[in-house]
């Protein structure tokens, strides 16, 4: 007999049902109210919908949980709408923050500013002189420091450029403070880690946020080497030995820990319901903002450069045949058009050589811009368009700046679902908000909430429908979960969400204004508002 039943709902992909009941973790029955309600027994709890929308819980297929839950303590300066509210927010930090220790924030976005002018250490060194200052732009692809924490890193005009990464310089060859892709490290590698009390507590923390948003699963995409991924991992075991890991968690790994999981013979979909292993991780290119992003022909607004291959193709291609060999799907992120080219040609080879062992289909995290040959070839190779529709509404603007014309293949949602490929749809969390209905909202309306302007690209939005498949479903079946998550079905997961609203009845532009009124964990309410 279940333990609850919720009734008098709209529940989704059900038009003749409103009732759930829910029994030991797992949805039991679903249909109309007097066929679910003779089911209950003297202790089954029941709690009328009022004629909400219910839907599965959502996952986020792209998510960096643990910098996000840590970054959540920072200061705060995504959305900030000049250089000097940057400015006034980090000299807030700092009259409260002890001499010397960091100061760390994240999200800043120069295109969104008049005017759109890139911050400096000497910026920072005005408001902040005695503390060393990190931000990370909203792609996480830059950041920019002041002069003490480039002090601490050793940072001069003297210092080179380290591969894989540029040190931004003046006219005089003097570092501005602007440093990108791993020439970030350089400074980040000096800032002490928290402390596994304050880890545990931000991830709590965190947990208890997603539930607020509707989010009752994630992939974790930000796994990284060394001591960070493994203080991650522990923190993740040690959630679940607690009974507190109320997320349906699917992490990957370092490409450098594969030779090591191969030797235990973990593959791809080992672990528990709360927590395995999902995908090899590695990058092929940037970002589009920090002009990173690799591409088969020049940037419109610089014409002096292509960006830049984050990797060598032939490293990509042997961690893909060993990781392909031993039953581990690949996750590799790829923005610009000669980036999403060069991996594609890589799955084909290795798959045409040896099809994948794993029911977990490799990946690709943004394919952000595709160049029209390439659309189809996802379908094709059943291979996953791991896709963010929140970075449209940060890049729109900047894209048509520096890819012109092409950007009409950029967030290709509408296309790449006529092939027939699958969209897994996240949100790249903390490089953007974390907000599904946000998420859904930009796939449906491409544009600003509340814009009447008819959409970016309009011929490229798609149907509410098609957004929550990507955010439910779609995710499921990316990691192998098919039959246990991303729909109300009897026997799966009792994952779900009830809206604030209908989404479907309601006018799309106002879809970004719902929220989650209930959200149910395991058959266990997480979360009432």
């Amino acid at each position: 007999m279940p333990n609850l039943i919720l009734f008098n709902g709209k529940i989704h992909a059900h038009p003749t049902a409103s009732a759930i009941a829910i029994r030991d973790g797992k949805i039991f029955a679903v249909g109309d109210d007097a066929e679910i309600r003779t089911l209950a027994h003297s202790r089954t709890e029941q709690i009328n919908l009022n004629g909400k929308l219910i839907l599965p819980g959502f996952t986020d297929a792209h998510f960096h949980f643990f910098d996000w839950a840590l970054g959540r303590l920072d200061v705060q300066v995504a959305g900030v709408s000049s250089l000097m509210e940057l400015q006034q927010r980090v000299a807030a930090r700092a009259e409260k923050t002890p001499a010397g220790q960091w100061i760390k924030g994240s999200g800043w976005n120069e295109s969104e500013w008049t005017p759109p002018e890139m911050p400096t250490r000497t910026d920072l060194d005005v408001v902040s002189p005695n503390h060393p200052v990190i931000l990370w732009r909203a792609d996480h692809h830059a950041a920019v420091e002041n002069s003490r924490a480039l002090a601490i890193a050793g940072i001069t005009a003297d210092f080179p450029d380290p591969p894989d990464g540029v040190i931004e310089r003046d006219l005089h060859g003097e570092p501005t403070g602007v440093l990108k892709e791993l020439a970030i490290n350089l400074v980040s590698d000096h800032i002490p880690p928290a402390d596994d009390d304050t880890a545990l507590d931000a991830l709590r923390s965190g947990i208890a946020e997603l539930h607020r948003l509707g989010i009752t699963g994630l992939h974790d995409q930000r796994m990284m080497s060394g001591s960070r991924g493994a203080k991650a991992w522990r923190a993740y075991q040690t959630l679940e030995r607690q009974g507190v890991l109320n997320l349906r968690v699917t992490s990957n790994i370092h490409y450098s820990q594969l030779p090591e999981a191969i030797a235990l013979g973990l593959k791809s979909g080992f672990g528990s319901d709360r927590l395995r292993f999902g995908f090899v991780k590695m990058f092929s290119d940037g970002s589009m903002g920090a002009h990173t992003a690799w591409m088969l022909a020049r940037y419109e607004d610089t014409k002096d450069g292509y960006g830049l291959a984050a990797m060598p193709m032939e490293k990509i291609a042997a961690v893909t045949r060993e990781a392909n060999a031993h039953g581990w799907a690949i996750s590799v992120h790829a923005i610009g058009d000669r980036a999403n080219r060069e991996v594609l040609d890589i799955l084909e080879e290795v798959t045409a050589a040896a099809p994948a062992p794993s029911s977990i289909p490799h990946r690709i995290e943004h394919a952000q811009l595709l160049h029209p040959d390439d659309l189809p070839r996802f379908a094709k190779l059943n291979i996953t368009a791991s896709m963010q529709p929140v970075h449209l509404l940060d890049d729109m603007v900047k894209m048509e700046r520096v890819w012109g014309p092409r950007a009409r293949c950029a967030f290709a949602f509408k296309c790449l679902l006529k092939s027939g490929a699958r969209l897994a749809f996240g949100s790249d969390a903390p490089v953007a908000n974390p907000n599904p209905w946000l998420g859904i909202h930009a796939a449906v309306n491409r544009s600003k909430p509340k814009a009447t302007d008819g959409g970016y690209y309009p011929e490229e939005q798609i149907s509410v429908a098609q957004a929550v498949h990507a955010y439910t479903q779609a995710n499921a079946d990316a990691v192998g979960l098919s039959a246990v998550q991303g729909s109300i079905s009897p026997g799966k997961w009792a994952d779900l969400v009830v809206a604030s609203q209908n989404i479907f009845a309601v006018d799309p532009l106002n879809i970004a204004d719902t929220t989650a009124v209930m959200t149910i964990f395991n058959g266990e309410i997480v979360f009432s508002a």
